[in-house]
């Protein structure tokens, strides 16, 4: 007498589980006034870590001692080679097209009171600078491709795991995909030049941000 075989049997999928298999070919863009409105009605909380990147709303990682530590770096080191009508922003907005980034500093034009009631410009820009620990990866490709489609001038990645500052500059925000098309990598022992409205203010020492 042979044995009688028995195939399982894949349920079908239940609607729920249909829908949003469907709908996950079809992501919601946000506009940044759509963005606001969420933080407005409380859908989004004040203390959430996200933030709005070409139109989703993305979950920014968490930070590890590293990445902590570089940021302390930026407050207490980069100021200081700052001339007058600059400061420096950390981990806050920068108003994009259609994103709105919290870089891990930014070189802004202006002073602490400057942004009071709106978030700055692609204008207001001198230098975005992002912190690389576990992030190179998506700071180099993704923000870059933002930072470049906003003809943002500069652009620091301190890469906290190779030990060096990435400086693109010249972004060609016509390119498919928008990018920077010149790189430059600065190791302790070199000093990175601070270059705001196209000219060469100073520099400060790599070894000062790297940990």
């Amino acid at each position: 007498m042979s044995a009688t075989v028995t195939t399982p049997v894949t349920p079908p999928l239940r609607p729920a589980t249909a829908m949003l298999s469907a709908a996950m070919t079809r992501l919601r863009r946000f506009t940044r006034e759509e963005y606001h409105k969420l933080g407005e009605f409380g859908v989004i909380g004040a203390d959430e870590k996200i933030e709005l990147l070409d139109g989703y709303i993305v979950e920014k990682p968490m930070k590890g001692p590293s990445h902590v530590a570089v940021t302390r770096r930026l407050v207490a080191r980069l100021p200081r080679h700052l001339p007058p009508g600059w400061f420096v922003q950390t981990q806050d907005p920068v108003g994009l097209s259609n994103s709105e980034p919290e870089p891990d500093a930014a070189i802004l034009r202006g002073d602490e009171t400057s942004f009071d009631t709106h978030h700055p410009e692609p204008a207001d820009v001198g230098i975005i600078i992002e912190v690389a620990d576990s992030t190179i990866r998506a700071d180099r490709r993704e923000k870059g491709h933002l930072y470049a489609e906003a003809s943002l001038p500069v652009y620091w990645i301190i890469n906290v795991a190779d030990g060096q500052i990435e400086v693109y500059t010249n972004p060609d925000s016509a390119a498919n995909p928008p990018s920077y098309i010149d790189r430059t990598d600065f190791k302790p022992g070199q000093d990175v030049p601070i270059v705001l409205d196209g000219a060469s203010i100073g520099s400060i020492p790599a070894s000062d941000l790297i940990p």
